[in-house]
């Protein structure tokens, strides 16, 4: 196991999430996912995952609670060695109107989207150090750029992240470990399920909504190819931020 490269995705068992562990794992990485509450979808994913080759474990925790990802970031370590590639994937939304926002709407929300970002990093961060490799790829979002009606608290996390990414990226560059951020746009998964695709469609420069797979080719592309670059922020929008 040692000489395969080990990743592990946030929020995995579904989505965006999903769709990244399946990408690395076609890619020959042995692939560890984190995943809120939904067992059955979690064991589904990791049989699938395993029925490409790798090998795989779910870890059911809580990404907001800090005590919860140095637990499983230790669990991880035990279980498989090492960790090359971060994918910090899990989120959530708290949609609403500034003007009637409640404050744990806008907790959950941070603490989901941005704090846990920190809490999963910072678990894996020195093992990173210690074995003088590592890539962490923080989802972010087109909202984190230009900001969304009734979206202040996802937009302020996907932002955070962004911030987040460029300075760790100049921290950690000299010990060869890369950090970057992805802004999806309108991807369709279960987040965007009930709004007017068709409407949002004609906004969008390429006429379509995303898939799960072009961000996770996206993720695979930091991973695996782009090793000269950090600190970056790539738009996978279909042209709707330019």
């Amino acid at each position: 196991m040692a000489d395969t490269k080990v990743v592990l995705v946030t929020g995995a068992s579904r989505g965006i999430g999903k769709a990244c562990a399946i990408e690395l794992a076609k890619a020959g990485y042995n692939v560890a996912i984190s995943y809120a509450g939904n067992d059955e979808a979690a064991n589904k994913t990791v049989e699938e995952l395993k029925a490409l080759g790798a090998i795989s474990k779910a870890y059911k925790f809580n990404v907001a609670d800090n005590e919860a990802c140095q637990k499983a970031a230790e669990e991880v370590l035990a279980d498989f060695g090492h960790v090359d590639v971060l994918v910090n994937n899990a989120g959530i939304t708290r949609d609403g109107l500034f003007m009637r926002m409640n404050s744990e709407n806008w907790e959950a929300v941070i603490n989901t989207n941005l704090n846990s970002v920190f809490y999963m990093t910072n678990a894996l961060i020195k093992s990173m150090v210690k074995q003088r490799y590592g890539c962490i790829i923080n989802m972010s979002s087109i909202v984190g750029i230009m900001g969304n009606a009734g979206q202040a608290n996802y937009s302020a996390a996907k932002a955070g992240l962004i911030g987040f990414t460029k300075s760790l990226a100049k921290e950690l560059g000299s010990r060869n470990i890369r950090v970057n951020a992805i802004a999806p746009g309108f991807i369709q998964t279960d987040m965007t399920k009930d709004l007017d695709t068709e409407k949002i469609a004609e906004h969008i420069p390429l006429k379509r909504l995303g898939q799960p797979e072009d961000i996770a080719k996206t993720v695979k592309f930091l991973a695996e190819d782009a090793l000269y670059i950090t600190g970056q922020v790539i738009g996978v929008d279909g042209g709707l931020v330019v």
